[in-house]
């Protein structure tokens, strides 16, 4: 085992911080676990090489069927509210953190989902089935690509071992990589125990937010603890924003699903809108439609009020973290104005944009347009005018509009072709479509990866067209409107 990751430095820096924090738990390795595709890419940039990819000792360890060199594995405990309710104690149920990697770029840990039962699984088996295990490796690495903030997935493993959801299915282990698994609930769960919040205060400024302690005297907690969330709120307002112009819909937004470090994390029933409506659900399992599209902001607000409120378990001001908090709508819309400037081909956002804005929302609305086609269109709808009103079901609507943005453009000075590249590098081509990852399911489930590796190949550079590969960039086929996602797998 040593040879294998003998090229690394490898720690347990979470692991160590107490055993309040997590449980040390082995994995429960799966029947004749394969390796059905490895982030190569990913691999580089931790450090691990080629050699060790292909060495039998690495598909054991990402398995679950050994251990990192010198490490025990370990599940973390955590609380949070689920579709806005208190849920109490909950944990990691299926995952098992290896410990981390410690880069140049900091430390990044590895986690195993999918690895068995934990102290926490609750009433769960502690598997993930294959399709869930197939849309988070895939969806990490097209969020990775689109340059929003989110963990990432390493190897994907496929078994024998049966699972038991709707159908039989086959159990999967993916392995995630991110600086650190922390959650809002993680701070929830603490909030009534001040010496050990603090302790977890302690450890996530230090590790990942120091610049949180320049300037203030030792033992400030309060100030202390108002930078961390002023830092939190500020990834979090810029995770979402990004989230909202790309038309991906997380799903699951319970606070033990927010990460402290403003991540995308827990890929579950996830997806990216093919056509638009505002007010889109893509969880078949909420019913009342708490995570559409449209409520994302407001609920990763009330979700900063959660983590605040958990904070306030350190006898703090409580109006000094409010205060806080009542910036998070000016990141939001700052992040939000500058993509949708991009987007739009802008030189600079002024007055009358935030309306234009308004108005594409409402003509992609009830023009049932494509979300990612009709963007795209956007670069070359002034000079293609039928092409992009094509896209519309309503014709004089985006014919209005287009009347609209084509003056605006007059507005500025900036060459046509200029403005057609930039555009073209921020509005994506290629998107993780549910039908797509559906294919790559289809043939993972023969151990097929090459789906999976057309699909990496794309993603990973989602705005530049790659001739022979149109279909995957495609308004989805008939088949695919049945296509349905729940909290189940």
């Amino acid at each position: 085992m040593s040879r294998a990751f003998a090229e690394v430095d490898i720690a347990q820096d979470f692991a160590n911080l107490g055993p309040e924090f997590s449980t040390r738990v082995p994995c429960q390795p799966l029947s004749n676990a394969r390796l059905l595709d490895v982030n190569t890419d990913l691999a580089t940039e931790l450090g691990l090489s080629p050699d060790t990819l292909a060495a039998p000792e690495f598909l054991a360890v990402v398995s679950g069927q050994s251990p990192m060199p010198n490490s025990e594995t370990v599940a973390a405990v955590y609380s949070g509210h689920q579709f806005g309710v208190w849920a109490g104690q909950l944990g990691d149920g299926r995952a098992h953190l290896l410990g981390q990697i410690n880069t140049p770029q900091g430390p990044q840990e590895l986690q195993l989902k999918g690895s068995g039962k934990t102290p926490y699984s609750r009433m769960g088996d502690g598997r993930a089935v294959l399709r869930s295990s197939v849309r988070e490796y895939l969806a990490s690495e097209a969020m990775h690509g689109l340059g929003i903030a989110t963990s990432r997935a390493l190897a994907l493993v496929t078994s024998d071992t049966p699972v038991y959801r709707e159908t039989v299915e086959t159990a999967a282990i993916v392995t995630r990589v991110a600086p650190s698994f922390i959650r809002f609930g993680t701070f929830e769960h603490w909030s009534t125990q001040p010496d050990v919040l603090k302790r977890l205060l302690d450890y996530v400024v230090d590790q990942f937010y120091p610049e949180c302690r320049h300037g203030i005297s030792v033992g400030d907690t309060q100030q202390v603890a108002e930078r961390l969330l002023a830092q939190v709120s500020q990834r979090t307002a810029y995770m979402v924003a990004d989230w909202q112009t790309v038309g991906f819909c997380h799903g699951v937004m319970n606070t033990d699903n927010m990460s402290i470090l403003g991540l995308t994390i827990d890929y579950g029933p996830y997806g990216f809108m093919d056509t638009f409506q505002v007010n889109h659900v893509c969880n078949h399992s909420d019913t009342h439609g708490r995570y559409a599209w449209n409520t994302q902001p407001s609920i990763a607000h009330w979700n900063l009020y959660r983590l605040a409120s958990a904070l306030m378990g350190l006898d703090l001001n409580s109006e000094g973290l409010k205060a806080v908090l009542q910036d998070f709508e000016t990141h939001f819309l700052h992040r939000y104005y500058a993509n949708a400037q991009a987007k739009f081909g802008f030189n600079q956002w002024q007055d009358g944009d935030a309306q234009l804005l308004d108005d594409w929302w409402r003509l992609l609305h009830h023009g049932q347009a494509d979300f990612t086609l009709a963007f795209r269109a956007l670069a070359t709808a002034p000079e293609q005018e039928d092409d992009f009103l094509a896209l519309f079901a309503q014709a004089e609507q985006a014919e209005n509009w287009l009347a609209s943005y084509k003056h605006r453009l007059t507005e500025q000075a900036i060459d046509p072709h200029i403005r057609r590249e930039n555009m073209n590098a921020v509005n994506p081509l290629y998107v993780l479509r549910n039908y797509l990852a559906e294919q790559a399911i289809q043939a993972a489930k023969q151990d097929d990866p090459a789906e999976i590796d057309t699909l990496l190949r794309l993603l990973r550079a989602p705005y530049t067209e790659v001739p022979g590969f149109e279909a995957y960039a495609a308004a989805p086929p008939s088949w695919a409107q049945g296509l349905s996602l729940s909290c189940s797998s």
